[in-house]
Order: C-alpha cells, then structure tokens, then sequence
C-alpha cells in the first residue's frame, strides 16, 4: 500500500471520529433542551416499541457500573487501548479497520467528552422496548451504539478477514515471485563428432 493512500484512510478515520463525536453531542444537546428528564416520548414512525426516554447515566455503556468511581479510569484505560491499538496500523491497515476503530474511538470520546460536560454522567435517551412480553432493553445513545457496532464489526474482520488478508497476501507474493524469475530458456546441445 502506497504512503498517500495510508495517510487518506487515517484521514478518514479521523473524519469518522469527528462525525460521531459532533452528532452524539448535537442529538443529547437536543434532549436535555427538549426533553423533561424521564419522559417517554415514542419515536413517530416505531410507536411505543423504540421511544425517546431522557435518563442521565452514571454507568458505563448500557447503564454498566452504574455509580462505580473507577469507571473513569476504565474508560480512559479503554480508550488509551484502542488507541495503542490504532497506533499499531498507523500509515498502514486496511480501510475498513480504520473505518471501525474511528467508530469505536469516536463513541468512547464522545461519552468521555459528556461526562466532562456534566460532571461525571452522560446523557442517554433511546430506548427499544417491546411490552407485550415484558422485554425493556437498556438505554442508549449515538456514542453507546457507535462503540456497540465498532465492536462487531471489528470482530467479524478478525473473524473472517484475517483469511481473506492471508489469501490476498499470498496471491501477491506468487506474483511478484513469478516477475522476478525470469523464464528459463529451453537449451540444446550439439554432439559434434570428431573426424579424424
């Protein structure tokens, strides 16, 4: 891969991180200044099974360790992995890694950055439930739910890209092997008989 190429993918990268960081804090701007804390609002279109319902989360991603006081440090630990992480595939790597790590960076910066601004909670409003039976899944937001498809899809690349990288790496080493090795010639030999 060329150095140009390398450099646009982290590019992108960090273009994703961002987006993610401005839109979970626009739509949680959005529900503190609309919404009364612990109101149920139902999404248009999806009824009382996906609703709006503005709670303030002291946990981690889901509600998680909810109240814990060294749930900073293990984010902070988190985020300081992934980025080692990253740093590992730094002007190198694939662009569908650096598409999932911005993902995942991006949603844990966007919860840290939230906890800053109100002093140690986030800010947590969708909600996908289904009475009828009883099932109440926990709520979320955009950076929960960045963080939540980042993880699956970087497994799924591990899971099964590793495979496709190994072929791909093995059909380009046959190619430059057979470039290299020049064709060898068929060569004859004459028996010249001696006359005496």
């Amino acid at each position: 891969m060329s150095a140009k190429r390398a450099r646009l993918y982290d590019a992108f990268a960090l273009l994703t991180v961002f987006i993610i960081v401005l839109l979970d804090q626009w739509t949680k701007h959005l529900v503190v200044e609309k919404l009364s804390l612990e109101k149920v609002v139902p999404f248009p279109i999806f009824g009382h099974n996906l609703v709006f319902d503005y709670t303030q989360n002291s946990g981690a991603a889901f509600s998680m360790l909810k109240g814990n006081a060294l749930l900073a440090l293990f984010i902070i630990a988190a985020v300081g992995i992934v980025g080692y992480f990253y740093s590992r595939i730094w002007n190198t790597g694939t662009l569908s890694y650096k598409l999932v790590f911005g993902l995942i960076i991006g949603g844990a910066l966007g919860n840290l950055l939230d906890r800053v601004i109100h002093g140690g909670y986030v800010v947590d409003f969708v909600s996908f439930r289904v009475p009828e039976v009883g099932f109440y899944f926990a709520i979320f937001n955009v950076a929960d739910a960045s963080i939540s498809i980042g993880v699956f899809l970087l497994f799924v690349l591990l899971l099964f890209g590793g495979r496709g990288d190994r072929l791909h790496s093995a059909s380009e080493e046959d190619d430059t092997t057979q470039q290299s090795t020049p064709a060898q010639e068929p060569t004859y030999t004459v028996n010249q008989k001696e006359t005496s």
